[in-house]
C-alpha cells in the first residue's frame, strides 16, 4: 500500500482488508505508516471492518473472519455492506444490456442493485430466480401504469423453486426451467471467486441452479464486489474459464487485478477516481467512471 493521507474512509478500509486478507493479519503501527494516518483513524477504521463482520480484532490490530464455508448470510445481511460498490458495479454492468435481448439475473444483492439500472432498457426478457429482482421490475411496471404505460417494459418471467436466505428461489423446479432457456447474456452474483475454486456458494442447490444458469447462457458476465475475490464457498459452480466478464469494484488491489487479468477473458473495475472509459481485451482491464451511459 502506498501513503496517502487523501484517502475516502471507505477506500482505505477497502484497502485495510485487503492488507489484512492477503497478509493473514496487520498490525495498528504498520497501518498508520503505511496509510500515513493517525493511530485513531486506523482504529476507527477496524472498528467500521469489525462491525460489517469481516475482521476480527486483537490486541495491537485486527485478523480476518474465517467463516465456515456452508455459512450463507441473508439478504437483508448481505443488503448493508459495500453499497457504493454495488451501486458502481450496477452502473457499469447495466450498459452490457442490449434493448430487445433475452437476459438472467441470479439472485443476490448485486444483482438486485443491477435490475434498478436495466428497467430503463427497452423490451428486455429477463428470467430470474430471484424474488428481489422480479419485485423490481414489478413495481416499475405498476408505477408506469399509475402514470402512462411505460414503453418497452420488460417481460419478467420468475422460476419456482425453494426460497433460499437470500431470496433465490433453488433446486429441482428453477433447474427444469432454465434447463430449456437460452439467454444472451447472464449477469451473476456469487459468494466467493477464486483461482483455484472458480465461482462458489455455501448453497449446495443453489450452486446446481447457478450451473444451469451459466449453461444456457452465450455470454457470462459476473457482477462482485471486491469483498469477494478469495472467498470459497463449499460448492463450486463454474471455473474463470467459463466467466467472460467479471465486473467489479476499485476497492480491488493493483495485485489483485493483475492476478484476476492473468484469468479472466474481460475485467471491468467500475467507479473509483482513476477510471476512465476503455474497452477489455482478453486478458486486460476495463475501467469505467461512475457516471451513468
Amino acid at each position: 500500500m502506498t501513503d496517502n493521507q487523501n484517502l475516502l474512509a471507505e477506500q482505505r478500509r477497502a484497502l485495510i482488508l485487503d492488507e489484512v486478507r492477503r497478509r493473514g493479519g496487520v498490525r495498528v503501527n504498520e497501518l498508520t505508516r503505511q496509510l500515513n494516518v493517525s493511530d485513531m483513524t486506523v482504529r476507527r477504521d477496524l472498528d467500521a471492518l469489525a462491525r460489517q463482520g469481516v475482521i476480527e480484532k486483537v490486541h495491537g490490530g485486527a485478523v480476518p473472519v474465517v467463516e465456515a464455508s456452508t455459512h450463507e448470510p441473508g439478504f437483508e445481511a448481505k443488503s448493508a455492506l459495500e453499497l457504493s460498490a454495488k451501486e458502481d458495479i450496477a452502473r457499469a454492468a447495466a450498459r452490457m444490456a442490449v434493448p430487445g435481448s433475452a437476459i438472467a439475473l441470479s439472485g443476490g444483492t448485486t444483482t438486485y442493485a443491477l435490475a434498478h439500472h436495466l428497467i430503463d432498457v427497452p423490451d428486455l426478457t429477463v428470467v430470474t430466480n430471484s424474488v428481489r429482482v422480479a419485485d423490481v421490475f414489478h413495481a416499475a411496471q405498476r408505477a408506469g401504469s399509475a402514470g402512462g404505460q411505460r414503453t418497452g417494459t420488460a417481460t419478467v418471467v420468475l422460476t419456482g423453486g425453494v426460497r433460499t436466505p437470500s431470496d433465490s428461489l433453488v433446486g429441482p423446479v428453477a433447474d427444469q426451467a432454465i434447463r430449456s432457456l437460452h439467454f444472451d447474456v447472464l449477469f451473476i452474483g456469487v459468494h466467493g471467486i477464486s483461482v483455484t475454486a472458480g465461482l462458489s456458494t455455501p448453497n449446495l442447490a443453489e450452486a446446481e441452479t447457478n450451473r444451469r444458469f451459466v449453461q444456457a447462457a452465450r455470454r457470462v458476465v459476473v457482477v462482485a464486489d471486491h469483498t469477494k475475490w478469495g472467498t470459497v464457498g463449499l460448492s463450486s459452480f463454474a471455473q474463470l474459464t467459463e466467466v467472460d466478464t467479471l465486473v467489479t469494484d476499485s476497492g480491488l488491489s493493483h495485485e489483485t487485478r493483475e492476478e484476476m487479468a492473468e484469468h479472466l477473458p474481460g475485467l471491468v473495475v467500475a467507479g473509483g477516481p482513476e477510471s476512465s472509459g476503455g474497452s477489455a481485451g482478453p486478458g486486460g482491464t476495463e475501467t469505467s467512471g461512475g457516471q451513468d451511459g
